[in-house]
């Protein structure tokens, strides 16, 4: 079986909006699953420079699906090792939950996989 790793990555600044409001971050951390294919999340990396908490959220079609809080300062690392699968027209975005006013810089790191 064939398979395409696709990846949501990259250094990117926000401004928090509160913990309760979810972001968005920037278009690159936005994918739709190819019509014919299904991809699932294998792992997620994150880290945070601000001294705050902060969450980042993986919307499946515009609704949360998972949070991945990261602390002050810190990093996570979560695999996810076949979670679930995204069928074809899914619409994944990673968000950013901060407390409001909160700004900073966000580094991302989500692999997928296409088969």
């Amino acid at each position: 079986m064939h398979s395409t790793p696709r990846f949501l990555q990259g250094v990117f600044g926000f401004e928090g909006k509160g913990l309760d409001l979810p972001a968005p971050v920037d278009g690159l951390l936005g994918y739709v699953v190819p019509d014919g294919m299904v991809a699932q999340a294998v792992y997620f990396r994150g880290g945070n420079s601000t001294a705050e908490l902060i969450c980042v959220v993986l919307m499946r079609d515009g609704r949360p699906m998972r949070y991945f809080p990261i602390a002050a300062k810190g990093d996570v690392h979560v695999p996810l090792r076949v979670v679930e699968d995204l069928d074809g027209g899914t619409a994944v975005e990673l968000r950013v939950a901060a407390p409001a006013g909160l700004t900073g810089t966000l580094v991302i790191d989500l692999g997928l996989v296409e088969v």
